[in-house]
């Protein structure tokens, strides 16, 4: 048995030598592929094959023919997790809020605070470590809801970030709730969809973000008929947060009658409405970013992620991060999360009665994490399963680490067993981005310096009331 491929220095240097060749051909053998492929499904000692950028076979016994082949036996191979909704330029204040009590703690300690200082530079350093750590934690794609764009050179420095750390990144830009700005947004999303969203096959791609109701920020920032008019002329999807409660649900039901749901938007949260408001939801096809410790720890609305309300009508929710200041910034923690907190509500609703609890599965939220995550962000043709022709977003697990052998269950060890430190390797876009347990690309100790400095400044430059 070999287990070491991917921690191989001289395997990552024969990719490397070849990263310039478009028909480069890297093929995993031997390992146990958890395709999410519906059609698909487990691949026991499978291959899967990456030309170029795309995953082009999966199946077993493979031709290695002029291929880099890659030992795979004793690893799991997953696609890539696919966080819906991150708050990225928060990231430099990471857990300077661990126990903080409700969403009004939050909005006043960091969007009427701390984001009022945020220069440029900030934007990028923030943004920039919040997609590393997602690369190091098996992230793929991270849509990064970008409310403090201040001025033009905030969305750039933002959208920098992301094409820096070659993660597939959605850059979903909004204006921020407080304070002062520009007034740029959204009238600059032209400029940046010209200068930045030029093609239809990269990495980045861009939405809009906006907010479900005025009650925080006034109308400017509130979904509506206005700024669905500006996503549909610009041709990019929606993704709407702080959707909660009665008065988002009274907004749903607006959006509905005013027909501009759909698809290609996306409501954040979803916690706390009204069976009508979902009914609409389900009824449109719009799509559903649950951020399931965000509801819990911070306390929104009812505090329960809503998922059963979301597969109630037929909705299959992404999962996300939301905001690092409070909370755990990998999907393992989001999936377990999930999983507990359905189950526990399930068993809690049968208990001394005859029914039977509806529980969720591990499978159930691998998807979420996974191929659902995908389809939220717009991207299911794209990433979220190792389908071929789709991108190859994928990781590589270890199944026979301390914390993980034996392996009785790979979907089971992917959810409850495993974490950052058993991905050996990443590959985004067919290109490694971590390898032997480490982030390719990265001067540790320059980033530190840069993210302890912008700490430092918007920590001191902050004035409190």
């Amino acid at each position: 048995m070999n287990v070491n491929d991917t921690t191989s220095a001289a395997i990552l240097d024969q990719l490397q030598r070849r990263s310039t060749d478009p028909q480069r051909r890297i093929l995993f053998t031997g390992a146990t592929v958890v395709t999410m492929d519906p059609d698909l499904g487990v691949i026991d000692g499978g291959d899967l094959l990456v030309e170029g950028d795309t995953i082009t076979a999966v199946g077993r016994d493979l031709s290695t023919d002029g291929a880099v082949v890659v030992d795979a036996t004793g690893t799991i191979l997953t696609p890539g997790f696919v966080d819906t909704h991150r708050h990225a330029w928060e990231a430099q204040l990471r857990r300077i809020m661990p126990d903080v009590d409700d969403l009004g703690g939050y909005v006043m300690t960091t969007l009427a605070g701390y984001a009022t200082v945020y220069r440029p530079q900030d934007m990028y350093i923030g943004t920039r470590l919040a997609a590393l750590t997602a690369i190091d934690s098996g992230i793929t794609t991270m849509l990064d809801f970008s409310h403090n764009s201040r001025t033009r050179e905030h969305s750039d420095a933002a959208i920098q970030a992301l094409l820096d750390t070659g993660i597939r990144g959605v850059h979903a830009s909004m204006g921020p709730h407080f304070g002062d700005w520009d007034r740029q947004w959204p009238g600059d999303l032209t400029r940046i969809k010209d200068q930045y969203f030029t093609s239809d096959d990269q990495l980045l791609t861009l939405r809009l973000a906006t907010l479900a109701t005025d009650e925080i920020s006034g109308p400017a920032l509130a979904y509506g008929p206005e700024l669905a008019r500006v996503a549909k002329d610009l041709g990019i999807g929606v993704s709407v947060d702080a959707v909660f409660g009665t008065s988002s649900s009274e907004a749903v039901l607006r959006w509905g009658k005013d027909g501009i749901l759909s698809p290609d938007v996306t409501l954040i949260h979803s916690t706390g409405l009204t069976p009508e408001a979902w009914k609409v939801m389900g009824e449109t096809g719009t799509t559903v970013a649950l951020a399931p410790t965000s509801d819990a720890q911070i306390g929104l609305e009812t505090a329960i992620p809503a998922v059963d309300e979301a597969l109630a009508v037929g909705i299959r929710p992404g999962l996300s991060i939301d905001v690092e200041v409070a909370l755990a910034s990998d999907m393992f923690t989001q999936m377990r999360a999930l999983h507990a907190i359905q189950r526990m509500r399930a068993v809690n609703a049968a208990y001394g009665t005859d029914q039977q609890p509806s529980r969720i599965t591990t499978h159930d939220v691998l998807d979420f994490a996974t191929l659902q995550g995908a389809h939220t962000n717009g991207l299911a043709g794209v990433t979220g399963s190792l389908t071929p022709g789709k991108k190859a977003d994928l990781l590589v697990i270890q199944a026979e680490d301390l914390n993980n052998m034996p392996l009785n269950d790979p979907i089971g060890t992917i959810v409850l067993g495993s974490d950052a430190r058993n991905i050996s390797a990443v590959l985004i876009n067919g290109e490694p981005r971590k390898w032997n347990g480490h982030v390719l690309d990265v001067d540790l100790a320059a980033l530190r310096d840069e993210v302890h400095a912008s700490r430092e400044y918007v920590l001191n430059t902050t004035t409190t009331g």
